[in-house]
């Protein structure tokens, strides 16, 4: 960092996603010049992209319930939600001239369902509060204590007073977040804990005929019973999607941290799908039990319980055919038909990522191994669902970092 500290500080925000966007709003409001750098030719990639089927922007379920959506990270994540949490985020987009509306899952939208409107908005603002865009500049690390970037026309060593940090995780590099970033703060004495696929898909080693007919076939009104880490089981219903190696899709997600870490420990793990969850153990015994007459198993399934298709199929799949001929088996199967998931998805086919700066390494959003080096969003080690949740996080996350460095700045003039 130069020194002595400027009346009119000058910070850099390294990323253009949701988080360093905030962040460099947050300066600029505050009086700072701020100029934002990132690798991609255009801010906003992955934002604009998870956009594409619906702006998802936060959640409206109660707050104190939101929190808990954060697991573990919870209790860290919290002092930024509290300052600006879910109806924060709904105001701030109204005050950027676009509605919202609270779905039937009680995630809210955008009237229009779109992303690039409010991004463009929001890109508006930032330049009428003077923020400075510098595209195509891929950070590399520091020299001197000054920042390195690759640029188009070679390389460029730029001093600031402050850097806010906001690459994002190791999700989705071909939109810029490559996790790159990483060695360069290990490199400086920061803990990284690794970084790992999060709201991702599993591997589940399906035979040849299962995969050939059933990939891409959703399963609805379905339920999971899994264990966390702790062995502690979880119950979720919702829906998710057959692929040809294994399963993905939102109930998966909702399951995904639970999943990964049971992995991690014992090499694979077990779900147990509910196929029928409107249904009780004893009405699905009794549908199937009932006398069938000429019609095989698979017509009595459907025509009783609506079983049929790929949840059909993943009896077949999953059961001996003598287990699938024996009722009081199959019943049970109906309701708790175990599928072995082998391996979460790479990482760069998740939605987003775990693990990143520990915040054991952070006072409050700055490095305590960089004095005036602060960071936010994916980059540290959280993680949180689909639902609006990562986006509110990121954006609490994007505006404390701002005020953060500045009274940094401030206590040091």
């Amino acid at each position: 960092m130069s020194t002595p500290i400027p009346v009119t500080p000058h910070i850099a925000i390294i990323g253009g996603g949701p988080a360093g966007l905030m962040a460099a709003q947050t300066a600029a409001a505050a009086g700072a010049r701020v100029a934002l750098f990132d690798a991609m030719p255009s801010v906003g990639r992955k934002f604009l992209l998870a956009g594409r089927g619906g702006m998802n922007i936060t959640h409206a379920e109660g707050y104190q319930e939101f929190v808990t959506r954060y697991g573990k990270q919870s209790h860290r994540l919290r002092p930024a939600l509290d300052q600006f949490g879910p109806q924060q985020v709904r105001d701030w987009v109204h005050g950027l001239g676009v509605e919202t509306f609270v779905g039937s899952s009680n995630r809210v939208f955008p009237t229009d369902m779109k992303a690039a409107p409010l991004l463009r908005a929001w890109l508006h603002r930032l330049r009428e509060a003077g923020v400075q865009f510098h595209m195509r500049h891929r950070w590399t690390g520091w020299r001197d204590g000054q920042l390195l970037f690759a640029t188009p026309d070679g390389e460029r060593q730029l001093a600031f007073d402050a850097v806010i940090l906001a690459l994002g995780g190791g999700s989705w590099a071909r939109l810029g977040s490559s996790g790159a970033w990483v060695p360069l703060l290990q490199a400086q004495g920061v803990e990284v804990a690794p970084l790992a696929p999060a709201n991702c898909g599993f591997d589940v080693d399906w035979s040849t005929f299962f995969s050939s007919r059933y990939a891409g076939e959703p399963l609805t009104t379905v339920a999971i019973t899994a264990r966390d880490a702790d062995g502690l089981l979880l119950r979720r219903q919702g829906q998710f999607v057959v692929t040809a190696g294994g399963l993905e899709g939102s109930l998966i997600y909702a399951l995904s941290a639970a999943l990964r870490e049971q992995i991690a420990q014992e090499g694979s793990t077990t779900i147990w799908l509910d196929l029928a969850p409107d249904f009780s153990s004893e009405r699905v015994f009794d549908e199937v039990t009932r006398p069938r007459g000429a019609r095989s198993m698979s017509s009595h399934l459907q025509s009783r319980l609506g079983i049929k298709g790929v949840k059909s199929g993943l009896l077949r799949e999953c059961l001996s055919a003598a287990d699938f001929a024996d009722e009081a088996t199959l019943a049970r199967a109906i309701k708790r038909l175990p599928v072995t998931l082998r391996r979460p998805r790479p990482i760069d086919e998740a939605i987003s990522s775990a693990g990143g700066v520990k915040f054991e390494g952070l006072d409050g959003s700055m490095l305590t191994a960089m004095p005036g080096v602060f960071v936010a969003g994916e980059m540290l080690d959280w993680e949180a669902p689909t639902g609006g949740y990562l986006l509110t996080a990121c954006l609490a996350g994007g505006k404390a970092a701002g005020e953060q460095a500045m009274v940094w700045l401030a206590a040091r003039v």
